[in-house]
């Protein structure tokens, strides 16, 4: 339940309780539904509407304070404060969560001071009704950065501004799984005299204010969706042109090439705006019946088409697992983290 973590940008996993329930097309695939029903004997008992979440043992309640009376030791060994990612098996703003083991857990963190609590959550909208009250960051939790996952357009347009609103030490997004482009730059209407209105429309980095931090990945696991170079890429360079430290976790299940038109697979599939799979005119999907081949447009839906039938900004991407696929983007590593 906790452990020093493999997350690239983390340095320990705390779950408190175990248990969830999808919200969102990031859910698609959850790790943790699959492996509580490993553990639950092929049945995910604590996932979905009214399962019960199972709280952890006391033991694994005592691991954050172990953390905490260490931080010199790991100070001298790494310059910096420990990061505990809370909760990898379940949300710490989940409805169905007994109140009293959140009370417990904000207990526990204001008794650690010495660790950078970081509560990535699918439901920024909960968090607001359920902080302690008064939270206060600036004294009792100047070490809790709260964060949001946001896989594609709408969610960003839906949960940045809420998260935007938090009050927290520092704020920050999970863009992982990505299944599509993100834009931060919001049309913010500017009042120019003698200028119609649909050119007086700037677009700025808006989804950007207020937001410490932006960790981007692909999907792992079986059924992994793949993750275009160029969504990356571009929030890559909207976090450098914002000044936002840009952490660039994993390609996930899937390796990018660029298409060769003359070899290309005769079934291609490529990834709309909303993340949704849809066939292109040279056959259907066949990734269920094995073919190790997607085609995806750089902007889905909006792309234009050239001679050979492949859409302008298509790569061609092939399953070689996360471990061959790596973490470089452009030939180098992005650890960006705040300091």
């Amino acid at each position: 339940m906790a452990a020093d973590s493999k997350i690239e940008w983390t340095d320990h996993t705390f779950n408190p309780w175990e248990g969830c329930q999808k919200v969102g097309p990031g859910c698609d695939h959850c790790y943790a539904e699959s492996r509580n029903a490993r553990f639950g004997g092929g049945q995910a008992i604590n996932w979905g509407p009214g399962a019960p979440r199972r709280r952890t043992s006391e033991s694994n309640w005592n691991l954050p304070k172990r953390w905490n009376a260490q931080a010199d030791v790991f100070m001298i060994q790494h310059g910096r404060r420990q990061r505990v990612f809370c909760a990898s098996l379940a949300d710490v703003f989940d409805n169905a969560v007994d109140p009293q083991w959140r009370a417990d857990l904000f207990e526990l963190i204001a008794a650690t001071p010495n660790l950078d609590w970081l509560l990535l959550t699918k439901r920024i909208g909960n968090v607001g009704n359920m902080l302690p009250v008064p939270f206060d960051f600036e004294r009792l939790y100047p070490h809790v950065w709260i964060g949001a996952t946001v896989v594609n357009q709408a969610e960003a347009d839906r949960d940045i501004p809420k998260l935007q609103a938090v009050s927290a030490a520092k704020r920050f997004l999970s863009m992982e799984p990505l299944l599509g482009p993100v834009s931060f730059r919001w049309a913010t209407w500017v009042d120019r005299p003698r200028m119609h209105r649909e050119n007086g429309c700037e677009h700025h980095l808006d989804g950007m204010r207020g937001i410490d931090w932006v960790i981007v990945g692909g999907e792992s696991g079986a059924r992994a969706r793949p993750m275009h170079p160029d969504w990356a890429r571009s929030l890559r360079d909207q976090c450098q042109e914002a000044g936002v430290p840009f952490l660039f976790k994993q390609w996930g299940e899937w390796t990018a090439h660029d298409v060769d038109p003359n070899g290309a697979s005769s079934h291609l599939c490529c990834i709309d705006r909303n993340g949704g799979e849809c066939a292109l005119s040279r056959g259907a999907d066949m990734r269920e019946k094995g073919e190790p081949w997607w085609h995806l447009p750089a902007h889905p839906g909006r792309g234009t088409w050239g001679p050979d039938g492949i859409p302008a900004g298509v790569v061609e991407v092939r399953r070689t697992g996360k471990k061959a696929a790596g973490r470089l983007l452009d030939g180098r590593e992005w650890n960006g983290v705040p300091e």
